[in-house]
């Protein structure tokens, strides 16, 4: 009877994964159909527990202003913290404020500064962040947890595999970034030979927005390629 029952949950389990492809594809199509008429835009993250007081959330306004200024869009993962400064600064600068919302139980909701018809909500962590990864010409990473760490990493091993173009990796915070860029070059490099120089060469510690312009202008010039708003 045992044996039944657990054949029979296996096939519900089985079944309902073939259903889910429906929905993954569902979110796929809907995301690169928006994200394809937005045009070319950067992406800020950073940590949803950042307070408006800190002085990491008013680096983010401003460095997201500064991104707009000079005619890129500014897409976040649409929550609170750092997300809704990279989205507030966009709105303020009077540019393209997209986010790309997912429900989590403690921590995400969507932020007032999101223009309301680039605001998009996803189920599955993976299609978000191939919407990331798709549509931005740069990675602007605030400080931030575990989800802002994973972001970082994926978009170096796609770009360190070829799997995706190249595209500039913007640290914001010598004080936050400084003791695992240490680690990566000491350990990883150094050490233990994990990875190769040329693996560094697109990540770029700063500490102002005037910075992250420098690194995304002079990226561009070089490939002669620029924002088209």
């Amino acid at each position: 009877m045992r044996t039944e029952q657990h054949h029979k949950g296996w096939n519900e389990i089985k079944t309902n994964d073939s259903w889910a492809l429906f929905k993954i594809m569902g979110e796929f199509v809907n995301g690169f159909e928006k994200m394809s008429q937005i045009g070319p835009c950067v992406s800020i993250f950073g940590s949803a527990r950042t307070k408006p007081n800190n002085k990491y959330y008013k680096l983010a306004v401003k460095v997201a202003s500064k991104i707009v200024e000079h005619g890129y869009g500014v897409i976040t993962g649409g929550g609170p913290g750092i997300m809704e400064a990279g989205n507030k600064g966009a709105s303020i600068a009077g540019g393209t404020s997209v986010g790309l919302n997912i429900d989590l139980p403690f921590e995400q909701h969507d932020n007032p500064y999101i223009d309301s018809d680039k605001s998009l909500d996803f189920d599955y962590f993976f299609v978000r962040k191939v919407m990331f990864v798709k549509y931005s010409q740069g990675f602007v990473v605030m400080p931030g947890g575990f989800g802002t760490l994973d972001e970082l990493f994926e978009a170096i091993t796609l770009i360190q595999t070829h799997k995706i173009e190249k595209f500039p990796i913007i640290l914001v915070g010598t004080e936050f970034w400084e003791g695992i860029m240490d680690w990566i070059k000491n350990t990883l490099l150094d050490k233990f030979e994990n990875i190769s120089p040329k693996d560094l060469d697109l990540i770029h510690l700063v500490d102002d927005e005037n910075e992250v312009l420098a690194i995304l202008d002079a990226f561009y010039k070089k490939f002669d390629l620029s924002p088209n708003f």
